[in-house]
């Protein structure tokens, strides 16, 4: 085990939820998530793998939720059948049997690109499926998000206080961007290793790399890539809350801090997976536009939001045309992408992937067995037709959450999933693993909790005046088994 200068931040950390709690401490957990590059203890032994700060804040809210009384029960309530608890336990059993036993049922049956360490540089490499740390590392990283998804879904479920969320997103938020614009203001003034001491994870960490002249804003994390997915995440948040009930000076602020963040970050698959999310959020607020499902002002917003996107693309384009610096930047981060080299070898990742995908029958090579640049290709090389589709179900059946009654926690609700759909777009672009990342875990966790916690408090007011009047609050008895 070899200690870092960040390990401090991490004993910090654990004590700080020690004392507040799942419920107080969860803007102190969600402040962990922008540190993507902050090692709590790095593991020379295991392949040089790192246990991050949110790693172990990750833990540690499972692990307060566990010593509660009747941990296992309301845990369990979390789990209830065709919930989304239930699918995320079945696609984490799947995960594990995959990385355990999968790379030695198909032993050198098919090449895998999978990830090499040498002389603490990280590179993927081509070589025949065999077990691996990384295969074990891989399962760390699906456990962990398993224990952020419950302990987040649990606790908030017994009580679903939306506006405790709120306020965990607006921190996570403002220091995400506070750690993006350090990081410009420090190359700038010529002291660039002003972040290092956050930058402690035993991975390539790409801090001086410019596009088109301009630094790459990478903050917390290693890559400019990896800031720009988890901001995409914290957009997609904001947009949804100013769009249904952004009204107060903190969801505005929070949406142009977040927005600006996201343009800056340079990075590509950021900007794609935005313009894929506002257009399939648009196209979802006017399709349950009924008169009734979305209100006015979120109807005209949506159409004024459109309207105004549409006005920024033909600014663009024009620019794109007259403007030699737009079109370099532009040239750099989208249309030339996929020639570049780094475009064309991610390509023959996506094309093995699925060759190990046919080459084991559509069983996979394992959790952690080999890398591609796309969830989808990478679930199916991976955890195989089984651990896609349950995840498939999970994300499904998160969307269909209800949002309950109540207009704040609803939109809060709401925000959370459009967050998850937004990463989970980004992923489909990128992501080299199943792992969509803890910070996609926590906001599913949290949308189950508050979505069912709200369902909770509907039945126990049905309750109290009545069953016979279940109709005209809303809520039905016969569901009561499944909260």
């Amino acid at each position: 085990m070899q200690f870092v200068p960040s390990t401090g931040l991490a004993l910090v950390v654990l004590l700080a939820l020690a004392v507040l709690g799942p419920h107080r401490g969860l803007w102190v957990f969600l402040a962990t998530t922008p540190f993507g590059a902050a090692a709590a203890f790095n593991l020379p032994a295991a392949g040089g793998a790192s246990i991050l700060v949110t790693d172990l804040a990750a833990l540690m809210m499972f692990a307060m939720l566990w010593v509660q009384p009747d941990a296992p029960a309301r845990i369990a309530g979390t789990m209830r059948a065709f919930q989304p608890g239930f699918w995320m336990l079945l696609f984490v059993i799947v995960c594990a049997i995959s990385a355990l036993f999968f790379p030695r049922l198909f032993l050198g049956a098919t090449n895998v690109f999978g990830l090499s360490r040498a002389n603490n540089l990280v590179g993927i490499v081509e070589i025949p499926l065999h077990p691996t740390s990384g295969n074990l590392t891989q399962l760390f990283r699906i456990f962990l998000d398993a224990a952020a998804f419950f302990a987040l879904a649990t606790a908030f479920r017994l009580r679903p206080d939306a506006r405790n969320v709120l306020i965990a997103v607006a921190v996570a938020t403002f220091l995400n961007a506070g750690l993006g614009w350090l990081d410009i203001l420090s190359f700038d003034i010529g002291m660039p290793t002003l972040l290092k001491p956050i930058q402690t994870a035993n991975y390539a960490i790409l801090s001086d790399v410019s596009m088109a002249g301009l630094k790459r804003m990478i903050g917390g994390f290693p890559e400019a890539s990896a800031f720009g997915y988890y901001t995409l995440g914290l957009f997609a948040f904001w947009l949804h809350i100013w769009v249904a009930r952004g009204r107060s000076w903190l969801v505005s602020l929070a949406l142009i801090v977040s927005t600006v963040a996201l343009l800056r970050s340079t990075s590509s698959s950021a900007y794609v997976a935005a313009a894929v999310f506002v257009l399939a959020f648009g196209a979802l607020r006017m399709m349950r536009y009924d008169g009734r499902g979305v209100s006015r002002r979120g109807l005209a917003v949506t159409l004024g939001l459109a309207g105004g996107i549409a006005l920024a693309l033909m600014a663009l384009g024009l620019a794109y045309l007259t403007i030699e610096p737009v079109s370099a930047f532009l040239d750099r981060s989208l249309f030339d992408k996929m020639g570049t080299a780094s475009g064309v070898e991610r390509m023959s990742w996506n094309t093995q992937a699925w060759a190990n995908f046919l080459d084991t029958r559509g069983i996979g090579a394992g959790l952690g067995s080999m890398r591609a640049s796309n969830w989808l290709l990478a679930s199916l090389g991976s955890i195989g037709a089984i651990g896609t589709g349950l995840f498939l179900i999970f994300v499904a059946a998160l969307a269909r959450a209800p949002e309950g009654a109540e207009p704040d926690r609803a939109a809060v609700i709401g925000a959370l999933k459009s967050g998850c759909l937004a990463l989970f777009i980004s992923a489909n672009l990128t992501a080299p693993t199943p792992d969509l990342g803890v910070f996609f875990f926590a906001m599913a966790g949290l949308a189950t909790g508050l979505s069912r916690g709200a369902m909770r408090e509907s039945l126990d007011q049905t309750e109290a005046v009545g069953p016979g009047n279940w109709r005209r609050r809303g809520a039905n008895p016969k569901e009561a088994g499944r909260l």
